[in-house]
């Protein structure tokens, strides 16, 4: 069969003149943040990375037809679309066939790029191990993706709100290689620092674009995960938001909250209870990414 696979004009024409192209989820859009905010976000994202480069290609499943890139007036139609499905490997396939409508997590980004031959993907956080997984088994597709599908991910490190040291291991046994950029540190989403160090360091997006071909040219499976942290300027530091997180998740815990809703249950306690800082700072962190894909993207194809 044909998978039906759209290309925005934007994408298409970067393809034909190739030019370089990093790949965005959609999440952020429809599970993130409300309308008008989520959309404005959105844009101001995609104009960071053209500003540094390279072209943006939002992802998203539109009445059963996977998008490379939306339009402007499809963005804005995604931003107020009400019950989208939230897509992982699991299910991307599945809401293709039956002609729905969907947003990709991390994962789900992964596999579009990889099908367009995008191998670069700005995001704000992966997910991972979450915390009391060793009873509820509750482990992200998103460590699995990295190290089957040859994309590189740049993501200000794990979502604070995870289990970060078992997510570390797991991506260790998995032979994810999990790049700090500019220090030494693995970032932990809102703050700079999980206080675990990172397995590898780099301070050149030309040296993780060589480390990308030389991975390519050994055969080895998988991505990288480049963890560039949160600006200093827009972090929200551990010792202040990690008892807003431990709080959030005995709410999670008492209400029975499991599976999919527990990342959005948790983001909106946290979002709730800084008055709002976490969004803030989500959103630096996310234009932070952008800005460095597509640095990234541009070494690529240098």
């Amino acid at each position: 069969m044909t998978l039906p696979l759209h290309f925005s004009d934007e994408v298409a024409n970067a393809r034909a003149h190739g030019q370089p192209i990093v790949a965005l989820e959609s999440t952020i859009i429809t599970h993130g943040m409300p309308w008008p905010q989520n959309v404005d976000t959105a844009r101001e994202v995609e104009d960071v990375i053209r500003e540094n480069g390279a072209i943006p290609a939002t992802i998203a499943v539109l009445d059963g037809t996977l998008h490379i890139g939306l339009s402007d007036a499809e963005l804005e139609t995604l931003g107020q679309a009400q019950d989208v499905a939230k897509l992982s490997r699991a299910d991307l396939a599945a809401c293709i066939a039956t002609g729905g409508t969907g947003a990709t997590t991390v994962a789900a980004t992964m596999i579009a790029a990889h099908l367009a031959g995008i191998e670069v993907f700005a995001t704000g956080g992966i997910g991972g191990v979450h915390r009391g997984a060793e009873d509820s088994f509750d482990i992200s597709a998103d460590l699995q993706e990295l190290a089957k599908t040859p994309v590189t991910v740049v993501a200000a490190g794990a979502k604070a709100i995870l289990d970060i040291p078992k997510t570390l291991e797991v991506l260790e046994t998995l032979g994810v290689p999990v790049i700090a950029f500019g220090q030494d540190d693995f970032p932990a989403f809102w703050s700079r620092s999980s206080g675990l160090a990172a397995p590898l360091s780099m301070d050149d997006p030309a040296q993780i674009a060589r480390a990308m071909a030389t991975r390519a040219a050994m055969g080895l499976d998988g991505g990288h995960l480049v963890a560039n942290p949160i600006p200093v300027a827009d972090e929200i530091p551990a010792e202040v938001i990690n008892p807003v997180i431990e709080a959030a998740l005995a709410a999670a815990r008492a209400e029975g909250i499991a599976a999919k809703a527990v990342t959005p249950f948790l983001l909106d306690r946290v979002f709730h209870a800084t008055e709002g800082a976490s969004l803030v700072a989500n959103i630096a962190l996310v234009k932070n990414n952008a800005r460095l894909a597509a640095r990234i993207a541009c070494a690529v194809g240098g």
